[in-house]
């Protein structure tokens, strides 16, 4: 059984991010435990396949945090440690957005706001063919000022797509500032369910919480898609980075990785 330890990711983002002198750390770091429990306890790729025809899809929308999901996929043996030393350098496969040429990325993303319009789609063509298949969709709630955010909704509600989950990292921040600051946008619960979805609100780096709510709205199978507002704190898991925004775009030192190393490793 894959462990899926949030300490060990985040040790591996650090790794990941040092080698490729590359950016994005704590909007990765915001999605770990999220991550964990649903590639722990819910994705489901039979054979350990990620081409599985019947496997679940997981779009992370929020394609800028993909150094979490690159450390998940290290575990599940879909990404080996030579991809990891060399990520974003030349002739890599991993790249600084989520790159669907990637085994168990299912989309190509970056340009936020288009993510979740895939997976509604691939939601809907699992209904189509009366597979018992989910699709999980991580957004950021900066994510949430497009558009087509808010038409994928729509579209998921007219469609009664209860096999899809939307997963919003609501860490409060987005490249430019504070999401209060750049575009209020309220409640989140209180949106998703104006627009048709059961919604929940949890802590987002509570893996009991997670595990809870995905259990919880996965066994109500009532044509209704499902939302979970995870509240997290950005940079989580090494202090000098939790609430910090300049991690959205800094580079590590020696003197900075060496001291996000060892408080990662410390019991």
């Amino acid at each position: 059984m894959f462990e899926f330890n949030p300490r060990k990711l985040r040790r591996t983002v650090i790794e990941m991010a040092y080698a490729g002198s590359t950016v994005h750390i704590g909007c990765a770091f915001s999605l770990i435990e999220i991550l964990a429990v649903l590639y722990r306890n819910h994705l489901r790729y039979p054979s350990n396949d990620p081409h599985a025809l019947a496997r679940d899809y997981l779009v992370l929308s929020k394609g800028h945090g993909v150094m979490g999901q690159y450390a998940c996929l290290h575990e599940k043996g879909w990404v080996q440690k030579s991809d990891l030393d060399n990520y974003f350098g030349d002739g890599t496969r991993l790249k600084g957005l989520s790159d669907g040429h990637v085994p168990g990325c299912e989309v190509t993303s970056g340009s936020l706001g288009h993510g979740l319009s895939v997976g509604v789609g691939m939601a809907l063509a699992a209904k189509l063919a009366k597979t018992d298949q989910y699709c999980y969709a991580i957004v950021g709630d900066g994510e949430m000022n497009e558009g087509t955010m808010w038409e994928a909704m729509l579209f998921a509600t007219h469609w009664s797509l209860d096999n899809l989950v939307v997963i919003v990292d609501e860490n409060g921040f987005q490249a430019m500032g504070k999401t209060t600051e750049v575009m209020r946008l309220g409640s989140l619960q209180n949106k998703f369910s104006a627009f048709g979805f059961e919604a929940v609100t949890i802590d987002g780096h509570d893996e009991g919480a997670i595990e809870k709510a995905l259990v919880q709205l996965k066994a109500n199978k009532n044509g209704t898609p499902k939302a979970i507002v995870a509240r997290t704190v950005k940079g989580k898991g090494v202090s000098f980075m939790e609430h910090q925004n300049i991690w959205h775009y800094t580079r590590l030192t020696e003197d900075s990785f060496g001291a996000a190393m060892a408080e990662l490793e410390r019991e």
